[in-house]
C-alpha cells in the first residue's frame, strides 16, 4: 500500500489560522459507512445523530506551553535558542527539540528567565536533547508564566486567546498537540447531549510532536509510528462493555482515542485497563474491535491520522468526502471543521 494513494489537493487558502466562534458552530461533515451517504450539518446538531445510551469517549489531556526561548550562555553567549518540550524523562528533565540544534551539544547551557536554566545533558532519537531545568523547584508553574503555546507549524497567525487550543474538560497535563476533534464541544453542546441521553467516557493519551511529523516512506507499511502515554482506566472499560452489553454504540472522540482503545484489546479480544505506551500503527486492513464510529478533524494529506479514518470507513468513501469538503470550502486541519463517521 503506497503512502501516495491517501493524497489529495488542498487549497491552502482552507487551512484554518483561527478557530470558530462559539465553537460548537464549525460545521460537521456526516458519513455514514453503511448507506455511503454524505450530508452536511453544523457541530451544533451532533445530538441528533446520537442515540440514547450511546458513549462518548474523550481524551482529557492539556496542552502544556511547551515552546521556550533563551539565550546560549559561554560560547556564542547571548544567542537565541528555541527549545522545544516533548516528554518529561524525570524530574526537571525533558526530550526536547532544539534550534539550532548544532550548537547545542552535551554541556551546552541555555539562560531562560527568572534565572532558570537549561543544561544539555545527552543526545536523543531523531535529532532531539535531554536537558535538565535548574533555578525553580516547580517546573510546571515556571513553564506556565514563561512557556508559548505549541501550535502546528500549518498555523501561521498567533492565537491570541492560549485556551482556545484546549478543550474544555483538559484536565491531565502534558500534551504538546490538542486532541483537536475535542475542541468543537462547549459547555452548550455536552448540556444538549446529555439531555438526549447520551453517556461520556474520558481516558488520556499524551499528544506527542510525531502527530506532526510526515510520512517520510513510500510504502505505508514501513512507516514507524511515534510511541505516546496513556492511561485507560477500569471504569471507562466497564463502560465501554456495559454500553456495548446494551446494543449502544461507542464514538471515539478523536484519533487518539481511537488508538488507545483499539491497542488495548487482548488475545482473546476483551479490552482491558492500561496505563502504559502505544505505537499502535491504523491504516487500511485493521480489524476495528472497540469503536463503532468516531469524531475527527479533517487531517493532512498523507498523513498516519488519515490513514486510521480510512482504515475506519474505507479509503476511497473518506478520499471522496474530502474532496466534496474542498468543494464545499469547510476548513481544515486543528482549527478546523469537523466530521462524524458512524
Amino acid at each position: 500500500m503506497l503512502v501516495s494513494d491517501f493524497d489529495y489537493l488542498l487549497p491552502e487558502g482552507l487551512i484554518a489560522q483561527q478557530p470558530v466562534e462559539p465553537r460548537h458552530n464549525s460545521r460537521l461533515l456526516i458519513l455514514n459507512r453503511e448507506q455511503q451517504e454524505i450530508s452536511d450539518r453544523y457541530f451544533y446538531d451532533l445530538p441528533h445523530f446520537l442515540n440514547k445510551g450511546d458513549l462518548l469517549v474523550f481524551n482529557d489531556t492539556k496542552v502544556i506551553p511547551a515552546r521556550l526561548f533563551g539565550q546560549k550562555a559561554g560560547k556564542g553567549n547571548g544567542a537565541q535558542v528555541e527549545i522545544f518540550l516533548l516528554k518529561e524523562e524525570g524530574k526537571l528533565q525533558w526530550e526536547c527539540l532544539v534550534k539550532p540544534g548544532k550548537r547545542l551539544k552535551p554541556g551546552a547551557r541555555i539562560n531562560f528567565n527568572q534565572n532558570v536554566v537549561g543544561e544539555v545533558v545527552d543526545y536523543g532519537a531523531a535529532g532531539t536533547r535531554s536537558i535538565r531545568f535548574t533555578g525553580t523547584e516547580n517546573f510546571r508553574e515556571w513553564l506556565e508564566s514563561n512557556g508559548e503555546t505549541p501550535l502546528p507549524p500549518y498555523i501561521t497567525q498567533k492565537l491570541t486567546e492560549r485556551e482556545r487550543y484546549q478543550t474544555i474538560y483538559a484536565k491531565n497535563e502534558g500534551s504538546v498537540a490538542a486532541p483537536t476533534a475535542g475542541l468543537h464541544f462547549s459547555d452548550y453542546l455536552l448540556a444538549g447531549l446529555a439531555a438526549r441521553g447520551v453517556e461520556f467516557g474520558f481516558l488520556t493519551l499524551q499528544v506527542g510532536l510525531g502527530t506532526f511529523r510526515p510520512v517520510k516512506a513510500e510504502v505505508v507499511e514501513a512507516h514507524q509510528m511515534h510511541s505516546e502515554s496513556f492511561v485507560l482506566g477500569a471504569d471507562l472499560v466497564a463502560q465501554i462493555k456495559e454500553t456495548k452489553a446494551r446494543g449502544n454504540r461507542v464514538i471515539a472522540v478523536g484519533t487518539t482515542v481511537v488508538r488507545v482503545l483499539e491497542s488495548q484489546v487482548n488475545d482473546s479480544g476483551e479490552l482491558m485497563p492500561q496505563c502504559g505506551e502505544t505505537d499502535i500503527f491504523i491504516y487500511p486492513g485493521f480489524p476495528f474491535q472497540v469503536i463503532d464510529g468516531m469524531v475527527t478533524n479533517f487531517h493532512l494529506p498523507k498523513s498516519t491520522l488519515l490513514m486510521l479514518v480510512s482504515a475506519f470507513a474505507g479509503r476511497e468513501f473518506v478520499l471522496e468526502a474530502y474532496r466534496q469538503a474542498v468543494a464545499k470550502e469547510y476548513r481544515f486541519f486543528s482549527f478546523g471543521d469537523g466530521m462524524l463517521v458512524v
